[in-house]
């Protein structure tokens, strides 16, 4: 669970510079996760941030080349990072393919699906494209 929650804490922190061009305040995010009762590993936060800010260009590289009759400015804030965080993951951890991709997607479901489901078969569908990318290298 904590490995969960310190996958939506990064995705605060990218949703809002993504927005913004900033990270938010630290103190306030820690305040949100206390009132929520939400343990994190903040190792492993940090890990996904940092990686993803400093990786960014070729993170976006990634997903705009096995992006099919789109584009990430198309994408909903929300889901863009998600797959941000997942292909970063899918990039540089030894985390399992499959369990990184399952992860966005319970991610997915919880904060940008709306009835029609799309939201995760198209998320599921391109981090599935990427994976088959990263394992051509």
């Amino acid at each position: 669970m904590s490995r969960r929650n310190s996958r939506i804490r990064a995705l605060f922190v990218l949703y809002n510079y993504d927005l913004c061009g900033e990270r938010p305040d630290e103190e306030h995010l820690d305040f949100l996760f206390q009132e929520a009762g939400a343990d994190y590993d903040r190792e492993f936060y940090r890990e996904l941030v940092e990686g993803v800010l400093a990786h960014y260009q070729e993170i976006n590289r990634m997903i705009n080349r096995n992006l099919k009759n789109w584009t990430l400015s198309r994408m909903s804030v929300v889901d863009r990072n998600l797959v941000r965080i997942g292909t970063y993951e899918l990039l540089y951890t030894d985390t399992p393919k499959p369990i990184i991709i399952n992860e966005i997607l319970d991610l997915t479901h919880e904060y940008s699906e709306t009835d029609s489901l799309t939201e995760s078969k198209f998320n599921n569908s391109l981090l599935e494209q990427i994976a088959r990318s990263i394992n051509g290298k």
